[in-house]
């Protein structure tokens, strides 16, 4: 099937046991025992679903599933033990595709994954031509992240991992406000503790390599009291 399933859990017997079983089917499962551990999982890997518990140490099943509806938008099921009308209602309203109780037959989990995979496959097909998958284009700009370089025009330009992440998160969304907690914690994937030099840095070093007049950027631009934002076109 050649498809990734990531199952966050920190009670080890229920992780192993959904990972059987998806294998069986053909799944490929990985496994974290907190929240961090499986954010920092998808900072790496292309995962097409997410089963994650609620009660995690670390970051907890709702921080996470906040954390992964700023970026992606493949399905997520939530299982927990909290099976409250209230936790199944905060679940869903944070993007929760689906809520299953625990206790729970393995099977019915594996034929959840099967639904909400064939309905991501069925509903979420582009009603416009893709770009292809290893670049995306803006404008002049064309980011391609098999190499994490930069194309300005014909112009080749290097980047560093922080300089590709950052775009690459401003060039996905273009038009979208990020304040710097979100950005810090999505390209630094860590903890916003207040402190705003390295974004700022950063933000610099990236208008130094994009804009005509990194003083007067066009693309990067502060959106002063929010954060910033992407802008695709030169006005």
């Amino acid at each position: 099937m050649d498809m990734t399933i990531l199952i966050a859990d920190d009670e080890i017997e229920i992780a192993e046991l959904l990972q059987l079983f998806l294998e069986k089917e053909g799944y490929q499962a990985i496994v974290a025992y907190n929240g961090s551990e499986a954010w920092q999982l998808l900072q790496h890997r292309c995962i097409d679903l997410a089963i994650l518990d609620i009660n995690m140490p670390l970051m907890d099943g709702y921080t996470l599933l906040k954390h992964i509806r700023t970026i992606h938008t493949f399905p997520v099921i939530v299982i927990s033990a909290r099976n409250s009308d209230y936790d199944k209602i905060l679940g869903l309203g944070l993007g929760a595709d689906d809520f299953i109780a625990k206790p729970f037959n393995p099977l019915e989990v594996v034929a959840r994954v099967q639904a909400q995979l064939r309905r991501a496959n069925e509903f979420n097909k582009p009603s416009v031509p893709e770009q292809p998958a290893d670049t995306t284009t803006l404008g002049h700009l064309v980011l391609n992240h098999s190499s994490c370089t930069l194309l300005r025009g014909d112009e080749p330009i290097s980047l560093t991992s922080l300089e590709y992440r950052l775009l690459k998160t401003f060039m996905l969304s273009p038009g979208k406000i990020f304040t710097k907690q979100h950005l810090f914690e999505l390209v630094w994937s860590d903890l916003y503790l207040g402190d705003d030099n390295a974004i700022m840095v950063q933000i610099s070093r990236l208008r130094e390599k994009i804009e005509e007049l990194p003083k007067q950027p066009r693309h990067i631009l502060t959106v002063r009291g929010l954060g910033y934002k992407f802008q695709a076109k030169e006005d």
